[in-house]
């Protein structure tokens, strides 16, 4: 595979005051681990690696909830942000295609009458939701019937609020759901796909988004994704296909 190199006018492009700053959203678990100040996971290793590219230090920029992760993004604050693919967020910036796929399931209480993904959305039902994420952003705009309640955590709200449903990634769900036996159980189907990708602001330069866009493809095709999925000890099944593959 050709290397993805930046040009001098890429880099002047996508680096503000010689440093690349990625925006990186700790609140997702399955892309990012650690702490602020000693943060881990594959998105801060593709962070790392496209500043190697560019030749440039990185400044990592941690919060703990996708929204906040955006917002910087929006106002300039940085040149690179981690982020699923949503219609209310490409309005301000340039998506990759996904170089991880995840996705959101349901729990509900054990006794629940709901039995799969297609059930929720009905008269009466309330979804918790952490507010401003990728699935509250989808459940918002598809959702015809049933209610988003957002909160700090999707199962914080869901828990202290009493609510039929509440929606998150599967993995944390799966551990919530196991850390509450006999009172919640997980809705096994998936209600979507969070397609993860690299996003830069659309004031960018197309040179700088496809140079963005070849660099996540090629670390998806020679193994770098999957190797630091395997070293944050998550599954490399996460991997989304070649952007010529999707759909």
């Amino acid at each position: 595979m050709e290397i993805a190199t930046a040009t001098a006018s890429v880099v002047e492009d996508l680096v503000s005051a010689g440093v690349l700053r990625a925006s990186i959203n700790l609140g997702n678990p399955v892309l990012a681990q650690g702490t602020p100040a000693e943060p881990g996971g594959v998105t801060v290793d593709i962070a790392r690696e496209i500043g190697r590219r560019l030749g440039v230090p990185v400044e990592l920029l941690c919060f703990d909830a996708a929204r906040k992760s955006f917002e910087v993004m929006a106002s300039g604050g940085a040149d690179i942000c981690f982020l699923a693919v949503e219609p209310a967020r490409e309005a301000e910036v340039a998506f990759t295609a996904p170089y991880v796929v995840i996705e959101g399931v349901y729990a509900v209480p054990v006794d629940s009458a709901l039995g799969s993904a297609a059930d929720v959305d009905r008269p009466g039902v309330r979804i918790g939701v952490k507010h401003g994420s990728a699935y509250d952003l989808f459940l918002s705009r598809t959702l015809r019937q049933a209610t988003v309640v957002r909160g700090d955590e999707g199962v914080d709200v869901f828990r202290t609020r009493g609510l039929e449903v509440a929606a998150g990634i599967r993995q944390p769900m799966t551990e919530f759901v196991a850390a509450n036996a006999g009172e919640v159980r997980l809705i096994e189907d998936r209600f979507m796909e969070i397609r993860q990708a690299v996003g830069t602001s659309r004031k960018r330069a197309p040179e700088s988004v496809r140079f963005l866009h070849d660099v996540v493809e090629e670390l998806k095709a020679d193994g770098f994704v999957a190797d630091a999925l395997r070293r944050s000890h998550r599954s490399e099944t996460l991997l989304a296909p070649p952007a010529h593959m999707e759909g």
